[in-house]
């Protein structure tokens, strides 16, 4: 049994060695990958035996080319592999399959093509691998792909180059039609969105609004309006106030940003008007309000653990595509559960991070000097240097985080001083008392192992100094495996790590593949 163990730990070495010189992996991957523990590679977990194996490990935005190597095979011990955000191509081998621990796979927003092995998509059936595929747009769901058969056409010889030209013409529109319908559903949705995605008269928006009737909500612009559009889509307008602390400048900021960045996990902007001291942002409307609301003690639907964690990982979606999606990188800088909308399918939208500067560089340390930000969310190396960064976003989405695992407030106001989360947690987490943590509104229903990793990557999110955090996509390869770790092959309804949510006690809609499969490209 020990040599059988030297053995598969030697085999797995030099498979790390073998993917790290083909993809030139540029990390701190000196030495055994796995030993000592305190030097541990980047984006790799082992196994805590005498003889540790890789069992994780995180390649996401690595900058991967190539197709996927079979040395990743003979990582015998893995369990979660997240090859996610790179320019693989190729198909996605099958002998992923026959990797025997094998039970999360993210291979999301590459150039991969052909069919998804049927050996991988019977795991996936069978609930023994949580699969995600998205955003590889050649990529099919079935096994064969069901593509159109061609129609033969008799093309007679002609003279005429017009002809010819009109044949080639005829080809190149059928091809992008079936393209675009492959693409899915999703694609329609955004089409429309762009279609809408103009500038609004003043005189449009009393009209959309119904004249101001119906306010839903108030922010650092002004207050927040229902309005529907003349093709009954209802959306959520932003009227400026001629008060508001932001000024003109940030307003139109806004609205150039919005305009350009697209992503699921964000909430889309409309429209705008802008005539005058007339401003206003339509954006799409989110029916079910925002993350404070189902976390205010007065709140009486109470969030299952796992609709948490989807909140959690849509929300850990959003904000990693504007730090490391966008070039330059965007930085939210009032990040909070407030700031945090719900569709219609309990999907978690970043809102209002259009005040937010691009950075000219990666290396722009400072936005401004101007106080940001909301108390309790605040990242203490702001309040101390002035600056904020990406890490300043990661710690106000830890905080956010304890406040989905608690159910507490970031700051509960009292009598003499107000409290904030992080001292009412501390002491809790050093005495390992995970039951006394957890919102009490759950009545213990959820998984302690996904507590207490959720309990962790938040805790990895708050450090003092900014350098000690990691970078959001680490938190939410983390936050998967923390979900991975909620779904149990018994389940009768598996469900999805990015998949759209009904509202608590309801199943989930579509499964995982069925969602990836929706998902619309969006431009990195």
């Amino acid at each position: 049994m020990m040599l059988a163990g030297m053995i598969l730990k030697m085999h797995s070495v030099e498979a790390i060695m073998g993917i790290k010189k083909l993809y030139n992996v540029t990390r701190n991957w000196q030495g055994d990958p796995c030993l000592p523990s305190e030097y541990s590679w980047n984006g790799l977990k082992c196994s805590d035996n005498n003889h540790p194996m890789i069992i994780s490990l995180n390649l996401s935005s690595s900058n991967m080319t190539r197709e996927i190597a079979t040395s990743f095979s003979n990582l015998k011990a893995m369990q979660s592999l997240d090859l996610s955000y790179n320019d693989l191509t190729g198909p996605l081998p099958e002998f992923l399959a026959q990797v025997p621990n094998l039970n999360t796979l993210n291979v999301s927003g590459n150039k991969l093509t052909g069919s998804v092995p049927e050996a991988l998509l019977q795991k996936f059936r069978d609930g023994k691998l949580v699969l995600s595929v998205g955003e590889n747009p050649d990529l099919c769901m079935s096994v064969p792909c069901k593509r159109k058969k061609k129609k033969e056409f008799v093309i007679p010889i002609v003279a005429s180059s017009m002809a010819a030209v009109l044949v080639l013409l005829f080809i190149f529109c059928a091809l992008a039609m079936y393209r675009r319908k492959r693409q899915g559903v999703h694609m329609v949705t955004k089409s429309n969105i762009k279609s809408k995605n103009r500038s609004y008269s003043y005189s449009e928006v009393v009209s959309i609004t119904n004249n101001f009737k119906t306010i839903i909500g108030e922010g650092g612009f002004g207050k927040v309006y229902l309005g529907k559009l003349k093709d009954e889509t209802q959306v959520a307008v932003k009227l400026l106030s001629p008060s508001s602390n932001q000024g003109y400048n940030e307003f139109q900021a806004e609205a150039q940003l919005l305009m350009i960045v697209h992503h699921r996990n964000l909430v889309s902007l409309v429209g705008y008007c802008d005539e005058g001291k007339k401003k206003a942002l339509i954006y799409e409307f989110m029916a079910n309000g925002n993350l404070h609301e189902y976390l205010s003690e007065t709140n009486t639907i109470v969030l299952t653990w796992n609709e948490r964690l989807h909140i959690a990982v849509d929300a850990a979606h959003g904000l990693e595509y504007l730090h490391n999606g966008c070039k330059p990188p965007i930085i939210h800088r009032d990040l909070k559960p407030s700031n945090i909308l719900l569709n219609e399918h309990m999907q978690a939208k970043i809102a209002d991070f259009g005040l937010s500067r691009a950075f000219a560089t990666e290396n722009d340390s400072h936005v401004s000097t101007r106080p940001a930000g909301t108390l309790g969310y605040l990242d203490p190396a702001f309040q101390a240097s002035g600056n904020f960064n990406k890490k300043s976003d990661v710690y106000s989405f830890g905080i956010i985080l304890f406040e989905l695992i608690t159910g507490r407030a970031a700051i509960v106001r009292g009598p003499v001083r107000n409290n904030h989360i992080l001292d009412w947690v501390n002491p809790l987490i050093e005495r390992g008392d995970v039951q006394n943590i957890i919102d009490p509104s759950l009545e213990g229903e959820f998984n302690s192992t996904s507590a207490w990793k959720a309990i962790e990557i938040a805790m990895s999110c708050i450090p003092s100094y900014a350098i000690q955090r990691p970078d959001m996509s680490y938190v939410l390869a983390e936050l998967k495996e923390c979900l991975a770790l909620e779904m149990t092959p018994e389940r009768t309804q598996r469900m999805a790590i990015e998949g759209n949510l009904t509202t608590s006690n309801t199943p989930f809609k579509m499964t995982q593949l069925e969602y990836e499969s929706n998902i619309v490209p969006y431009s990195r």
